[in-house]
């Protein structure tokens, strides 16, 4: 039986009396079945982390009832703190070098097609983690030559040689979110540059890369901000885009300023397909991951 792995980096909403409920289209089922507790088993016994749980997702009992899971590799506490992400912050304590084996031998077991990995920032170390990303592309390209790698990856500040050995591992896709509008990036990612996360697509569009970036709405942005963002994403040239909801993991994250209607994330979709993107992704509940084998099956990855 073939299985996906997908990774996710957005959270669920945590109900409040001092804010409204989610609206119906957001609702989603509890974890339940087989292969949601497969999918479970399998990460504790490989002591991997997942984007699925670090991060809430809305999706993922889902994505593991359906014998799906992600990767997150280089620990679990982030260097960062993205005012949106409910993963931890804070001052990583270790580097594990085996957990690239420990990634492969899981994408092994579970026969994946097509595997998606992501991972914290580590601002710390001199570049940013990028030699356990290569090694954990090459690890699995060893004992899975079949399997398809689409990678979620930090900025690793700038620093181009660290990027430059991630994408000489030759990762199916690269994916790197924006996350948000210019104006919004110092409330929701201080340590992030617009600018930068531009130049790092385009980078990896000029490698010889297929390239992938995703936005979260209702944060405050205006929808003529959006297209804005879809406008640079072009400069940039990137191929396939993902916009979803946002939603508050904790009352200690960012409040949602608006929940966007699934009539107009259709919207968004005729609009940057109307631009030229290859694939355009955009619904409340989409995430950067979410069914991330059928976007890069648009460019016959």
């Amino acid at each position: 039986m073939n299985h996906k792995v997908f990774v996710d980096i957005e959270g669920s909403s945590t109900p409040s009396e001092n804010k409204p409920g989610k609206p119906d289209w957001l609702k989603v089922r509890l974890p339940t079945g087989e292969p949601y507790w497969r999918v479970k088993n399998l990460m504790v016994e490989h002591d991997l982390h997942t984007v699925c749980e670090s991060a809430a997702c809305p999706n993922r009992g889902e994505c593991w009832s359906r014998g799906t899971a992600t990767f997150m590799i280089l620990g679990n506490i982030c260097t960062r703190s993205c005012g949106f992400c409910n993963v931890i912050t804070g001052k990583p304590t270790e580097l594990d070098l085996d957990e690239p084996a420990r990634v492969a031998s899981a994408v092994a077991k579970l026969s994946l097609k097509y595997a998606v990995i992501t991972s914290v920032n580590r601002d710390e170390l001199k570049d940013g983690g990028a030699s356990v990303w290569a090694e954990t592309i090459k690890q699995v390209r060893a004992v899975s030559p079949e399997t398809k790698i689409e990678v979620l990856i930090p900025d690793f500040c700038g620093n181009w040689d660290a990027l430059q050995t991630v994408m000489e591992a030759r990762p199916d896709v690269l994916n790197h979110n924006i996350e948000t509008v210019p104006r919004l990036y110092l409330t929701v990612r201080p340590q992030g540059r617009y600018e930068r996360s531009l130049e790092l697509l385009l980078r990896a569009k000029e490698f010889g890369l297929t390239t992938k970036s995703g936005l979260m709405l209702g944060l405050g942005e205006e929808d003529e901000e959006v297209m804005a963002v879809l406008k640079d994403w072009r400069k940039s040239r990137v191929d396939l885009i993902t916009l979803g909801q946002y939603m508050q993991p904790t009352d200690n994250h960012l409040p949602v300023a608006r929940f966007v209607h699934p009539d107009r994330f259709k919207q968004f979709e005729v609009e940057g397909l109307a631009m030229g993107f290859a694939g355009v992704f955009s619904g409340p509940l989409v995430r950067s991951s979410y069914h991330a084998e059928e976007q890069a099956e648009l460019l016959g990855v």
